[in-house]
């Protein structure tokens, strides 16, 4: 798979064209059962990432 530059937060294109987004492992569940705050400071995060970056995601949720 390929990240196409023009795409954002964790979608990529297949060799045939289709495009799948790619999420952490815990997401859902951050966002089903976070706090607001978490769900807040996560979502202000990954809007200005290109390519998610976990690590930054985690230090969001915990407000590092």
């Amino acid at each position: 798979m390929r990240l196409s530059p023009f795409e954002q937060c964790g979608w990529v294109k297949d060799q045939f064209g289709i495009s799948w987004q790619i999420v952490p492992d815990n997401m859902e569940d951050i966002m089903a059962n976070g706090t607001q705050e978490e769900i807040k400071r996560i979502t202000e995060a990954f809007l200005k990432m290109k390519k998610l970056d976990i690590a930054a995601l985690e230090k969001a949720r915990l407000g590092e």
